[in-house]
C-alpha cells in the first residue's frame, strides 16, 4: 500500500472552529442575513427592518422584525390561521392566503403607527405592477425588505404571495415581476391576468372544476375541508374578494379573553410558621390530656 496523507492531524482540529448554532441546525443562512440585517454606519440607530415570510406545512406566518445585539425584534406579527376570522376557512397554506397573510400585516402594522389611512395601498387587485411612494408632507413610506430565509425563491413561490400582499397592503418593498405567477422567462413577459388569479384563488376554483367533472371520488377526497364549509368553484374569488375588504376594515389582534381557571391540588397546601407552631401546640395539649386521664384512671 502506498503513502497515504493525513488531511486531519493534530494541527487541524486544534484549529477547527464550530459554526454557529443555527447554521449547524440548518435554520439560518447567515451570509444572506448579514446583507439583510446590517445597516449603513451613517445612519446611526436607524433600524433596518425585515419582512421574515416562513411557510409551514399548516401555517404561514409573516413577521416585521429589526435585529439587535440580543435577538430579533418583532414589531408586528400576522399568521395565515387568523384568516377563519376573515371568511377564509380553507386553503389557509396556498398562495392567495399567503397574499392575505400579507395584507393582513401591512395594514396591521400601518394602524399601529397611524398611517393606514396615508398609505392605503393598493385596495383593487390587478395582480399587476404596483409601488408604494412617501407622500409629500406626511412619514415616509415603511421600507423593510424580504427576508424569505431557506425557501427557494423560484417563480410563484408563496413567498412572494405574501410580498404582493403587503406590498398592495401599503408597505414599500424593492422587487420585481420576475418571480410572480405569470411571468414568462423566455419571451421576459409578464401576465398581470395570471397573477391576479392566482391572488384571487381562481387557480385552485380551475382545478376544483376540473377533478368534479374528471373523478368524482378525487374531488370528494382532495376537496373534504372545501364542501364541509360550502365553497364551491363559483364562491372562491368572492370569498377572498371579501376577506380582502375585511382585512382592511379591521386589522388588529384581539386578545383572547383570560379565562378563569380554578387550579386543582393533588397534595395537601405548604402550611405555614404559624400553623405549623400551631399544629404541634395541639398535639402536646392532646398527650397531656391523655396523661393525666391515664393518671386519673390509675
Amino acid at each position: 500500500m502506498g503513502f497515504v496523507k493525513v488531511v486531519k492531524n493534530k494541527a487541524y482540529f486544534k484549529r477547527y472552529e464550530v459554526k454557529f448554532r443555527r447554521r449547524r441546525e440548518g435554520k439560518t443562512d447567515y451570509f444572506a442575513r448579514k446583507r439583510l440585517v446590517v445597516q449603513d454606519k451613517n445612519k446611526y440607530n436607524t433600524p433596518k427592518y425585515r419582512l421574515i415570510v416562513r411557510l409551514s406545512n399548516r401555517d404561514i406566518c409573516c413577521q416585521i422584525a429589526y435585529s439587535k445585539i440580543e435577538g430579533d425584534h418583532i414589531v408586528s406579527a400576522a399568521y395565515s390561521h387568523e384568516l377563519p376570522k376573515y371568511g377564509i376557512n380553507v386553503g389557509l397554506t396556498n398562495y392567495a392566503a399567503a397574499y392575505c397573510t400579507g395584507l393582513l400585516l401591512a395594514r396591521r402594522l400601518l394602524h399601529k403607527f397611524g398611517m393606514d389611512k396615508v398609505y392605503e395601498g393598493q385596495v383593487e387587485v390587478t395582480g399587476d405592477e404596483f409601488n408604494v411612494e412617501s407622500v409629500d408632507g406626511q412619514p415616509s413610506a415603511f421600507t423593510c425588505y424580504l427576508d424569505a430565509g431557506l425557501a427557494r425563491t423560484s417563480t410563484g413561490n408563496k413567498v412572494f404571495g405574501a410580498l404582493k400582499g403587503a406590498v398592495d397592503g401599503g408597505l414599500a418593498i424593492p422587487h420585481s415581476l420576475k418571480r410572480f405567477p405569470g411571468y414568462d422567462l423566455e419571451s421576459k413577459e409578464f401576465d398581470a391576468e395570471v397573477h391576479r388569479k392566482h391572488i384571487m384563488g381562481m387557480n385552485v376554483a380551475d382545478y376544483m372544476s376540473y377533478l368534479m367533472e374528471e373523478d368524482e371520488d378525487a374531488y370528494k377526497k382532495q376537496f373534504s375541508r372545501f364542501i364541509k364549509n360550502g365553497v364551491t368553484p363559483d364562491t372562491v374569488e368572492e370569498m377572498y374578494k371579501k376577506a380582502h375588504a375585511a382585512i382592511r376594515a379591521n386589522p388588529v389582534h384581539e386578545k383572547k379573553p383570560k379565562r378563569d381557571v380554578t387550579k386543582k391540588r393533588w397534595n395537601r397546601a405548604k402550611l405555614s410558621l404559624a400553623q405549623r407552631k400551631n399544629r404541634v401546640a395541639q398535639k402536646k395539649a392532646s398527650f397531656l390530656r391523655a396523661q393525666e386521664q391515664e393518671a386519673g384512671d390509675g
